[in-house]
């Protein structure tokens, strides 16, 4: 199976010092935050990967960096192929943007509360020139609506009529309306309650059994993850930690740091297995630890992991980046 999304050494960094005059009279200087800082991974056609960590661990920065919302400051992006900050600067730019679509994590402000259900997911056709006859736009929204659960008869609706569950499938059908073959979610149903969210999530694997889809996956809930994902990525403050096929990931940890976040999980099974809790504050990313970015929450960490930062190495079919792992001491 080919890549249909390789990213190389990926990084993203915001200007986000005081104004000008601030800086002058309080003498401060510049400063930025590394949002995303290397990361490296390869998506497989009709495969899914998961990216997960806590809040501000960059993932949101990496949906939109793949999908050209935000410019790159470093590394590369490439969709089948092409490096996508180049192909977004010439005319192809469109046709790029209609293989690729994201599904945001808020149906509430997503929508335009003012458009009806028709316009919302006839858009991206008119946008595109895909369609221009109305009688086929409307068949179309008709289909559209119809593959993400929804009646035709909606079409007509406003998004106040319905409820969080309902909106994020018109936004699933927005998403699809160009035919895609990527989409970027970019936490889909964290919004939603749990019994909405087994159903969006249904829908979308569906999706990708009957349309081939390649989804990247922003999520902080694990047993979302677990039920989606091919592979998961793991990050924290901007880098990825550990990067592993789903099954091997849940099964056997590698890196501190996601052995914590499995433990967070309750254990409703009571299996009375030893459970280490997640420990301290996610440091400040305007002044990141030196070495690992992890080694002051870590049990593991020694002299090596404050000063030097460790590299996502291949171990046993899964890649991990913790001098622990590799000198063996877990």
């Amino acid at each position: 199976m080919s890549a249909l999304v390789e990213v190389k050494d990926l990084g993203k960094v915001f200007d986000v010092s005081a104004p000008w005059l601030n800086r002058i009279i309080e003498r401060k200087p510049r400063q930025f935050v590394h949002a995303v800082d290397g990361v490296s991974f390869a998506i497989e056609r009709g495969r899914t990967l998961a990216l997960v960590g806590e809040s501000g661990c960059g993932k949101s920065t990496v949906a939109r960096l793949l999908v050209g919302l935000y410019g790159v400051s470093a590394g590369s992006v490439r969709f089948d192929g092409q490096d996508t900050a180049t192909v977004l600067k010439t005319a192809d730019a469109l046709k790029l943007r209609r293989r690729m679509q994201m599904i945001f994590q808020d149906p509430y402000a997503s929508l335009n509360p003012r458009w009806r259900v028709r316009d919302i997911v006839a858009e991206p056709l008119r946008e595109h020139g895909l369609l221009t006859d109305e009688q086929a736009i409307d068949a179309r929204v008709g289909d559209l609506l119809q593959q993400v659960g929804l009646a035709r008869a909606d079409a007509v609706k406003f998004p106040h009529q319905f409820s969080g569950g309902q909106r994020q499938r018109i936004s699933i059908a927005r998403a699809l309306a160009t035919q895609p073959e990527f989409l970027v979610c970019d936490e889909p149903t964290s919004a939603l309650d749990v019994s909405v969210q087994a159903q969006v999530l249904n829908i979308m694997k569906d999706l990708q059994r009957q349309q081939g889809l390649t989804y990247l996956f922003i999520s902080h809930n694990l047993a979302v993850v677990r039920h989606v994902a091919d592979e998961v990525g793991v990050m924290y403050l901007g880098r990825l930690v550990e990067l592993a096929p789903k099954q091997q990931l849940f099964a056997r940890p590698r890196h501190p740091y996601t052995r914590m976040l499995l433990d967070a999980i309750p254990d409703i099974h009571m299996s009375g297995r030893a459970r280490t809790p997640v420990q301290g504050e996610v440091p400040n990313p305007l002044d990141p630890p030196s070495g690992c970015a992890f080694h002051p929450r870590c049990p593991h960490a020694n002299a090596r992991c404050s000063a030097e930062r460790p590299l996502l190495v291949q171990r046993d079919g899964a890649q991990v980046a913790c001098h622990a792992v590799e000198e063996g001491r877990i």
